[in-house]
């Protein structure tokens, strides 16, 4: 492409193009696979130098991204020879008031430092921050506080036309809605304020790994565990070609009330046990053995009531086949999220609720190439499309809108045409999809932002 102007004097922060030495690192990913070639990337340093790297992209016909953690499997966080607004650099910092029980959080700021900086206070948010919270965030304590867009008191936002906005429930409260749940559809968010809650020091956690034969016990005690929503409770179950079948048990209690509380997986016979008393702050880390950064990843979601033997017994059979045959791996995981504070939120904002559990099918891999990324998404979809079939003979309960699954799952959200992008958009955001038009055609009716389920406006 052209060369382009240099950016005003008046920007604070850093530059980097594709002629500069640390080019490759600025552009890096959580998944290498997201990764785009960018004309730019603006590492910002606050809100104005937000607003010049807005105005600079628009008087440039530059595409924009928003970069904070980096973490969107789609690539939401990356255009290709566009402007990368990147957050994570500068914007990294929690400032805890532990007397108001709030926390001032950056835009780039990853979840590991607002864990450590509330923990020494004896206190917690609720999931991670910037893209995931604007997007819903699901977390281990969401049974008992929500999400974490159920949790943001206020949030500093960078709009369109390069003003800087404080949205809360009195003021621009529109937005206020909109950005909960709307993703970066509005703006850029520079900084947060989140509501931060009392948290015991420790909880019981880790992983059982199961063998096949104990698939029937596990469907009994996913549906007791079900059935009590125990708001203190989380539960995960995977099935992988290479890890097996494993359940993660999270408890916000002691070990005797954790294992107490799970005995029908324990009585279910398994083949290790890695669950004991852990730091809540190290919580946030047990998956961490399952998703590493530097890898490619194609994930897609669907929500999907507590799954019978047969479902399970057939999708893990599709897996271990495809682990036979190599190439990209995929993983099943279902999330079992207790639903009470989840449905029933204090305050309405703009994320779509779904009364089931949570499926993603994430398939993963090391070399990026064309085939690769194509047999992924192949797998995947392949693993999608028979659930969806299963249920279209099994149930009758789901919505369109539900088997699109939870947004940051979405697997082609930003790496699509936008025509298409956006029809997925009206079965993401189901029934607040007019809603949020309005909200778009007020802040953004140009489509700046539009790298994640682009929202069209009215």
């Amino acid at each position: 492409m052209s060369s382009l102007p240099d950016f005003p004097f008046e920007f604070k922060g850093d530059i980097v193009t594709r002629s500069c030495p640390g080019y490759t690192q600025a552009i890096m990913r959580w998944a290498r696979s997201a990764e785009r070639n960018a004309a730019v990337v603006a590492f910002v340093k606050d809100a104005a130098d937000t607003s010049i790297a807005i105005a600079y992209a628009r008087e440039n016909n530059l595409p924009i991204a928003i970069k904070c953690g980096g973490h969107s499997s789609a690539g939401a966080s990356s255009v290709e020879d566009g402007l990368v607004i990147d957050c994570s650099r500068y914007l990294n910092y929690c400032r805890v008031d532990a007397a108001k029980k709030v926390a001032h959080v950056g835009g780039g700021t990853l979840w590991e430092t607002v864990d450590k900086a509330a923990y020494e206070h004896g206190l917690a948010t609720v999931a991670g921050v910037s893209v995931l919270t604007l997007g819903g965030g699901f977390g281990y304590l969401s049974g008992q506080h929500g999400l974490a867009a159920d949790n943001v008191l206020e949030a500093t936002v960078v709009v369109a036309d390069g003003t800087t906005l404080v949205a809360n429930s009195n003021k621009h409260s529109d937005l206020f809605f909109g950005i909960r749940g709307g993703g970066s559809n509005f703006g850029v968010v520079t900084e947060f304020i989140f509501r931060l809650h009392d948290q015991r020091p420790t909880i019981f956690g880790g992983f059982l790994g199961f063998s096949s034969s104990a698939l029937s016990s596990l469907v009994k005690a996913a549906e007791n565990y079900w059935a009590v929503q125990d708001p203190r409770a989380c539960m995960f179950m995977t099935l992988g070609a290479k890890s097996g079948v494993r359940c993660l048990l999270f408890y916000d209690g002691s070990v005797r009330e954790g294992r107490s509380y799970f005995k029908d997986f324990f009585d279910a016979g398994p083949t290790s046990n890695s669950t004991k008393e852990i730091p809540y702050v190290e919580a946030n880390t047990m998956m961490n053995s399952n998703f590493r950064p530097g890898g490619c990843e194609y994930q897609k979601g669907i929500a999907h009531p507590v799954p019978d033997l047969q479902l399970l017994t057939e999708l893990k059979q599709m897996i271990e086949a495809y682990g036979r045959s190599g190439g990209p791996s995929p993983v099943a995981m279902f999330s079992f999220w207790p639903k009470g504070r989840i449905m029933h939120p204090a305050e309405d904002c703009a994320f779509r609720r779904d009364p089931y559990p949570d499926l993603g099918l994430i398939a993963t891999w090391q070399e990026i190439t064309s085939d690769n990324f194509n047999i992924a998404r192949k797998r995947v979809y392949e693993l999608h499309d028979f659930v969806k079939a299963y249920d279209a003979s099994h149930l009758s309960e789901l919505s369109s809108s539900a088997l699109t699954g939870y947004g940051n799952n979405g697997d082609e959200a930003a790496s699509s045409a936008l025509e298409a992008r956006a029809q997925r958009s009206r079965l993401a955001f189901g029934d607040v999809y007019p809603r949020l038009q309005e909200i778009k055609k007020k802040y953004d009716p140009d489509m700046v932002f539009n790298r994640w389920y682009p929202i069209i406006p009215v």
